[in-house]
């Protein structure tokens, strides 16, 4: 069942999340790594937030585990988000 995932990272800037995107190889507006259906970020009053659709929460979160940690840690960022779970009823694509 398709997930969506929120990560509230309070203090993480948005230079910080471009760093990070930038060391796992990703560019602005490109393609998702493989079982992410949908991304898209934004400056909160606290920090940065990043809201995914994942094909299912075990695929989000092996590449949470092998990635974004590890890249978050090279990056020397330790904010460890809040983050919240929610069952997709419906999602759509541009195809």
């Amino acid at each position: 069942m398709a997930i969506a995932v929120q990560l509230d990272f309070r203090g993480l800037t948005l230079d910080d999340y471009d760093r990070v995107v930038e060391l796992m190889g990703f560019e602005p507006g490109g393609r998702t790594p493989s079982g992410a259906l949908f991304h898209w970020v934004t400056k909160t009053d606290h920090g940065t937030r990043v809201t995914d659709v994942w094909q299912d929460r075990e695929t989000f979160e092996r590449f949470a585990e092998e990635h974004i940690g590890p890249k978050m840690a090279e990056a020397g960022l330790n904010s460890q988000p809040d983050i919240t779970f929610y069952e997709v009823h419906n999602y759509m694509t541009a195809g």
